[in-house]
């Protein structure tokens, strides 16, 4: 079964975000569980984490399939030692927010080595970081999220990302988050090549880590490592390639989140992708 949402507005407290994911018909969302711009903020309430886990039984939206993202400024293989333990600072609390929001994913972005330090040592800063995490946290699961390889930000390779997990000491609390957009503009062509794509992240990842998708189009062409993201069906990806991941079983069971530019198509999109299950 597929569990399809969007990155839904927490505005005014976390409790709003499964209200704003219900009201466009989805069955998982994301959400950002903190001001994604500010290093610091202020802790989560009581009331509010109980009303979070109340709107989420109410709208009967799992756990399972609740993506929070990260904070934008949190680069986990910074070559620099500050901006390293702010950033760990910054993911261990995002990590605690999921913990005391009752959610066992977070998805992030895995880093940069902003010219630096070598690709290498910047994941294994980033596995590093990851492992230190987990070592204070439980039942959370670190999911990286593959990149478009825009300027220096890396986990755009399916090789860099297992680089990452085979760095990581716990594997069962570590997992990827698949960006359609991403994954085309980092150069794998899935319009033309599926199988071959596919084919290439279970044999070099494992479909066994993978934990989330971001179903987006893309405005840009493939291999072009520009991030911008388009509505389904109106980017250089198609509406072809939507209907045959809606109908490959690979992806089901697991939060699936638009993050498609037109917020008022939201609804429309998660409806036509339910309808085309199946209906080839």
């Amino acid at each position: 079964m597929k569990y399809i949402g969007a990155h839904v507005s927490a505005s005014g407290g976390v409790e709003n975000a499964p209200i704003n994911a219900h009201n466009i018909g989805a069955k998982a969302f994301a959400l950002f569980t903190k001001n994604q711009r500010q290093w610091v903020s202020k802790p989560l309430t009581q009331e509010s984490i109980e009303l979070f886990k109340a709107n989420c039984q109410k709208y009967n939206l799992s756990s399972d399939y609740i993506l929070p993202h990260d904070s934008y400024l949190i680069n986990l293989g910074h070559p620099e030692q500050e901006g390293l333990d702010k950033s760990r600072a910054a993911f261990l609390d995002e990590m605690q927010r999921c913990e005391q929001l009752g959610l066992s994913l977070l998805n992030f972005h895995p880093g940069s080595f902003l010219k630096k330090i070598s690709i290498d040592d910047c994941l294994d800063r980033i596995a590093e970081s990851i492992n230190i995490a987990l070592n204070q946290t439980k039942g959370v699961t670190a999911v990286i999220e593959n990149t478009a390889g825009q300027g220096t930000n890396l986990g755009y390779t399916f090789e860099q990302l297992a680089h990452i997990i085979d760095k990581v000491e716990d594997k069962s609390r570590v997992g990827v988050c698949l960006d359609t957009c991403h994954t085309f503009t980092a150069g794998y062509d899935l319009v033309n090549k599926y199988d071959e794509v596919f084919n290439d992240f279970q044999n070099t990842v494992g479909f066994n880590y993978l934990r989330g998708i971001h179903l987006n189009d893309s405005k840009k062409e493939v291999g072009t490592k520009v991030d911008r993201h388009d509505s389904i069906g109106k980017g250089f990806i198609g509406s072809d390639f939507f209907v045959k991941m809606m109908n490959d079983s690979r992806f089901d069971n697991m939060p699936i989140i638009l993050e498609t530019p037109d917020e008022t198509a939201w609804a429309e999109e998660i409806k036509w992708l339910y309808e085309v299950q199946n209906s080839k």
